[in-house]
């Protein structure tokens, strides 16, 4: 939770979401290794902040970065908005007490595999589904999406929100297709102004950089992962020179990856948690 950081929410194939209190395990790094290792039996029988069960195991949660309050832990108030996947619905865990509403948020006809807060309005929310279909969601309007829309051919992986540029959203697919769509041009019909079809297997994990809001990073089951700027004009033969000296770059089964957020241009992926500088082709937006 970006407003008290040692606070994190997670699902669990169990079916259970768990509200953590990540204090104690941040305090035992910054203490000396003997007492961190002396520390580490409490640390790890602490209990959950908050638990909650579910019949379905889900697939997303997101914080609200907007929420008023969010992070009030001493006075057993939580602001904060946790959505849930149920059987291919949506549930807002509520802020207040950590009450449950219990009427679902009904539009997609299968599972929900992402779903993003966004940057700019405490009560829109957008989700992505194995559907192939991308929802707007406003918690004010009641239950049923404020937009929906096909997204792609295939199930709908990631969606993330560019909280640089609140009007633009990307998302990738099991098509291993990445489109980038802006927001003000729903009612028009076609919001994509970008599509890409350079990786041939399902995306697995897309985020926008922190410091710079036309570039974004995405890596795919191919075992890739490559850099995108939409700032730059395309040059047609560099780009099949670069596809014909692509090589795998040491990892398998790519899962997430992430920016780091002081060093512009340097991104980690998961599983095996390489940490690399960015210098790779950046394929771009052809205008």
């Amino acid at each position: 939770m970006s407003q008290n950081p040692h606070i994190c929410a997670a699902w669990a194939d169990t079916g259970y979401v768990q509200v953590w209190d990540l204090s104690s395990h941040l305090n035992a790094l910054a203490e000396s290794e003997t007492e961190g290792v002396q520390g580490a039996a409490a640390v790890f029988n602490q209990a959950p902040l908050y638990k909650h069960k579910h019949k379905y195991e889900g697939y997303a949660i997101d914080w609200s970065l907007l929420v008023p309050g969010a992070g009030r832990l001493v006075s057993d108030y939580l602001g904060i908005a946790i959505i849930e996947f149920i059987s291919g619905n949506l549930r807002l865990l509520a802020a207040a007490t950590w009450n449950i509403d219990n009427t679902p948020f009904v539009g997609h006809t299968a599972s929900v595999e992402d779903l993003q807060w966004s940057p700019t309005e405490p009560h829109v929310f957008a989700s992505c589904s194995v559907d192939g279909s991308i929802a707007i969601w406003d918690t004010r309007w009641g239950k049923l999406p404020a937009a929906s829309f096909k997204a792609h051919n295939a199930d709908v992986n990631v969606m993330p929100w560019n909280r640089l540029a609140s009007c633009m959203f990307a998302s990738g697919s099991d098509d291993g297709t990445i489109s980038i769509r802006d927001l003000r041009l729903l009612e028009e019909g076609d919001s994509v102004v970008a599509h890409f079809e350079y990786h041939k297997h399902p995306i697995t994990s897309i985020e926008w950089s922190p410091h710079e809001a036309s570039s974004l990073a995405v890596s795919s089951s191919d075992n890739q992962l490559t850099i995108w700027n939409l700032s730059l004009e395309k040059d047609e033969e560099e780009e099949i020179e670069f596809k014909a000296q692509t090589k795998e770059q040491g990892q398998k089964d790519l899962k997430e990856l992430h920016w780091h957020a002081q060093i512009p241009g340097m991104d980690s992926t998961s599983l095996c948690l390489q940490i690399f500088r960015a210098r790779c082709h950046q394929m771009v937006l052809d205008r």
